[in-house]
């Protein structure tokens, strides 16, 4: 479990093509301090398993289903990405609930900067825009933020300082690939719900399965 607060920019050192996975190898002195084979970290916003640690960076298999659905599947050497460990039990709770677990990859379609922040506007897939709500939570590249507008085809979030500085958000383009991770209460509540309201529930099964 994480809270979508970015604790550091690494850089991906090798990536590994597996036949049906990847390895990857990042650098990150402050993520790993203190972690351990076995240890969870999130590489931009996914769920990633520590298998090494050495000189101030980590190696993770990344499978198949997890190149599908994000934008690692298309991460190179060399390239920043925004890492976090695992939340700890009684520390601030500073983002909102992420799992790690990345629900589809969207896509930049615009930034407009201003004199204190940017607003930075994101195409993502039909079938998460229902999970999207004005002011609600979202998770891009790792980077917990509150959604300002949203449409059934994208949504637009304002990136403060500390995040520009901070993250990989920072640099990122229009056309530029992002990690999106919808609020985890919102599918549960959809789940939940689904039997009672009708011509939901087949639409929700489905999504659950994909």
């Amino acid at each position: 479990m994480f809270t979508g607060i970015v604790e550091e920019r690494g850089t991906v050192v090798a990536v590994e093509d597996l036949p049906d996975a990847a390895r990857l190898t990042v650098a990150g002195p402050l993520v790993t301090s203190d972690v351990a084979r076995g240890d969870s970290i999130a590489v931009n916003g996914v769920c990633l398993t520590v298998v090494e640690v050495a000189d101030g960076a980590f190696t993770a298999d990344v499978m198949r289903e997890t190149l599908n659905r994000s934008s690692l599947d298309k991460i190179a050497a060399g390239e920043q990405v925004n890492l976090e460990r695992a939340a700890e039990v009684g520390k601030r709770f500073g983002g909102h609930i992420v799992q790690g677990h990345v629900d589809g990859t969207g896509v930049i379609r615009s930034r407009q900067p201003s004199e204190h922040w940017d607003v930075v506007r994101i195409g993502l897939p039909a079938h998460l825009a229902r999970y999207l709500v004005e002011k609600g939570s979202i998770t891009v590249d790792g980077v917990s933020l509150t959604v300002v507008d949203v449409s059934e085809e994208d949504f637009s979030v304002s990136l403060i300082p500390e995040t520009l500085r901070a993250t990989t958000l920072g640099v990122r383009q229009p056309g530029d690939l992002v990690n999106l991770e919808v609020d985890v209460v919102a599918k549960y509540v959809e789940r939940l719900t689904a039997p009672h309201l009708p011509g939901v529930r087949n639409e929700a099964e489905h999504n659950g399965r994909t």
